[in-house]
This record gives structure tokens, C-alpha cells and sequence, in this order.
């Protein structure tokens, strides 16, 4: 199953960029990184195809110094699609580096965060590393507890199928 999925995608939710915001600041001067993951723009009672990032899936045992965040691959979760990466720049450049780019291969955005973690002081980028707008949505986020919302008898109809 593949991390990465390619619907287009549209903006980031106000709530999931002041997330990233405040888990870069907790976590300067060290990197922070995580994978972005999206909702169908749809299902957020928006009138446009494509999808908004809605979550921000950081993974067990990410190591990180304030040059450079590693992702210890064998724990991204399986079925965890994400539609690309964020991390943060904590000496404020906000231009991917030759090792950003390595790892912008997949995914449609990538966003980096830089000191002082504030919302002027953020970037998206394509695969290729070059900047591509994405829109700040204030959507309400989807309910977490929706996920866990089901009952055995579900599970029973499922494993029927």
C-alpha cells in the first residue's frame, strides 16, 4: 500500500497549521516532521473537489537535531496515506535544502516551517521543491472520535464482505 495518495490538494485547515506551528516550537531548536494527511474537501461541506490537510501523522521514533529530522520508515503505520510532508527550519530559512528534496518525492505539497513559527513565517512547495500556493481553510476539523465510532456487529458485517 502506498504512503502517499494524489488527490489535489487544495489548502491546509487553519487548526492543523497552528498545530504544526506550536509542535515546531516545542520542539526547537530540533526539527520537527511529520506526514500530512487530507479529507476530501467535500466531507468538510466545501463546494470543490480535491482535499484539504486535516491531520498531521507524526511517526514513533523520528529522530531529530536542528539540522535534520530521519523518519524511521518501518513504523509509518500501514494504510497511512498521506498527501506529503511538513517539517520545520529551525534557523528560519524557508527554502528546501538538497536534502529536503530527497525526500519531496512523493506527495503533492510540502511544507516548511521556520523560527519563529508564526503563520507569515511558513512555505509550501511541490515535489520539485518550487513554491506552490496552498490556501489556509478554516473548516471545522473531522471528529477524531468518528474513527472508533463502530460495534462488534459492524466488525461481524465487515469480515463477512
Amino acid at each position: 500500500m502506498r504512503l502517499f495518495r494524489s488527490d489535489q490538494v487544495l489548502g491546509i485547515a487553519a487548526d492543523t497549521l497552528e498545530f504544526a506551528l506550536e509542535a515546531s516550537r516545542e520542539t526547537h531548536p530540533n526539527e520537527y516532521m511529520g506526514f500530512l494527511r487530507g479529507t476530501n474537501a467535500a466531507d468538510l461541506g466545501l463546494d470543490r473537489d480535491g482535499v484539504v490537510v486535516t491531520d498531521v501523522l507524526v511517526i514513533p521514533g523520528t529522530s531529530s537535531t536542528p539540522e535534520s529530522a530521519t523518519v524511521q520508515e518501518q513504523l509509518i503505520p500501514n494504510g497511512a496515506k498521506a498527501v506529503g510532508s511538513i517539517h520545520s527550519h529551525p534557523n528560519g530559512v524557508l527554502q528546501p535544502s538538497s536534502a529536503d528534496l530527497a525526500t519531496f518525492h512523493a506527495g503533492d505539497v510540502h511544507i516548511i516551517v521556520g523560527a519563529p513559527y508564526e503563520r507569515e513565517t511558513w512555505r509550501a512547495f511541490d515535489a520539485d521543491g518550487e513554491p506552490r500556493d496552498l490556501d489556509v481553510i478554516d473548516v471545522a476539523l473531522p471528529d477524531e472520535d468518528e474513527f472508533f465510532d463502530f460495534t462488534q456487529d459492524d466488525i461481524d458485517a465487515e469480515l463477512r464482505e
